[in-house]
């Protein structure tokens, strides 16, 4: 259903020194990377869906969407506390610490953390044990 999912970034660099070792960890190939963008995903896999960061097509300036969010389905509860942790320490901001969302169902664990630019990610399972 979705084919790529893209945010805006200010700097480039500084957005693939936050993203780069995020998706490494969960096992995410750097797909494309330009002047303009940069994209992960599945490289053997062309049909799979891509994330990409780059600059405004249009040339105007950069803004955060107000409850726009990407939530990257990972594997268990261990790997939600290094994605956050890693995401802090590298110029991410906390929007919500690991852990259990009973008000999300039964078993969702989750985290949310903001890029250097202010895009809202997430990282969850379901169900964890």
């Amino acid at each position: 259903m979705i084919g790529y999912t893209m945010v805006g970034t200010m700097d480039l660099e500084r957005a693939l020194r936050f993203y780069d070792p995020l998706f490494a960890e969960i096992g995410m190939d750097q797909c494309w990377r330009d002047a303009q963008s940069a994209s992960w995903g599945d490289s053997s896999n062309a049909h799979a869906p891509r994330f990409f960061t780059g600059y405004p097509y249009d040339g105007q300036p950069f803004s955060v969407g107000n409850g726009t969010m990407t939530a990257f389905r990972v594997k268990d509860a261990a790997t939600i506390n290094r994605l956050h942790e890693l995401a802090l320490r590298n110029g991410g901001t906390d929007e919500g610490a690991p852990g259990y969302r009973p008000q999300y169902g039964e078993g969702f664990y989750g985290a949310y953390v903001r890029d250097p630019d202010g895009n809202k990610i997430a990282f969850v399972c379901y169900p964890a044990a």
